[in-house]
């Protein structure tokens, strides 16, 4: 369903964000960086065939994908610390990642003032565990970005931390990164941290599209508080804690209030 949701609404852009956060064990306590996957082609086009002997699939990578989830990526660069590193497959996929690379570049000599660098993805796999530290915005494919995003997730502390957002012109929609976890569903174990974090990544996208200063401090006194329960301890298993679910939406909150009071 969401994969048909992003192609209706042409939410070209999954915004992936990772960053070290109080209390969590992470491989580095200096983590921030965020992930920009176009979300709308490649081989989640669905253009798929086959039988029990033979199947195929067709990747689909257009100029005007690229270019728009590039240009996406830089200006959020802008904005943090002025890097943007391509990740591809140029040396085996020629074609399509040839012209996901060319058109990075392109859109590069558009923003001076922001380093760009490419990278094959295995390596960029291997150095999301070596030195995460080294990225900023990451752009890249919708399969290797929900693949790498995933990785940066956990390397950061948790994927039950991970939010993410499906942007486009128009429209948004705003998920945890590991979905609907329908194998632990009911049994009050999930950390709500990724759905609660996904809210104010929403009240921020609202902030800029209406210009309203209100949703944008809403969205960083959620994280403020998300933060501030997290330096407790007060936490799900995956993090090391006892909480269940409802145990931790009720502790965010009690620090939701004391942010708001302060």
């Amino acid at each position: 369903m969401i994969i048909h949701l992003r192609q209706l609404l042409d939410l070209y852009a999954n915004i992936r964000p990772a960053k070290s956060l109080p209390n969590v064990p992470s491989l580095s306590p200096l983590i921030d960086l965020v992930i920009v996957r176009e979300n709308t082609e490649d081989l989640y086009s669905g253009l798929e065939d086959g039988d029990d002997e033979r199947a195929t699939a067709i990747r689909v990578i257009t100029r005007k994908a690229c270019a728009r989830i590039a240009k996406y990526a830089f200006e959020l660069a802008e904005e943090r610390r002025n890097a943007v590193t391509a990740v591809h497959k140029v040396n085996v996929m020629k074609k399509t990642d040839g012209l996901f690379l060319s058109t990075c570049k392109d859109v590069a000599r558009n923003y001076p003032a922001v380093s760009f660098s490419d990278m094959l993805v295995d390596a960029a796999a291997m150095n999301l565990i070596r030195n995460p530290q080294q990225f900023d915005v990451i752009v890249t494919t919708n399969m290797f970005g929900d693949i790498l995003s995933d990785e940066a997730a956990q390397v950061a502390g948790s994927l039950g931390l991970a939010a993410s957002a499906n942007i486009g012109e128009d429209y948004a929609i705003f998920e945890p990164v590991h979905g609907c976890a329908p194998d632990i569903a009911g049994t009050d174990t999930a950390n709500p941290t990724s759905l609660i974090l996904s809210a104010s990544m929403m009240l921020s996208w609202l902030g800029k599209q209406k210009r309203d200063n209100k949703a944008t401090l809403a969205s960083r006194t959620i994280q403020r508080a998300v933060e501030a329960c997290l330096a407790t301890g007060k936490v799900t298993s995956d993090l090391g804690g006892k909480l269940g679910t409802r145990e931790m939406g009720k502790a965010i909150k009690a620090q939701l209030t004391q942010v708001i009071a302060e």
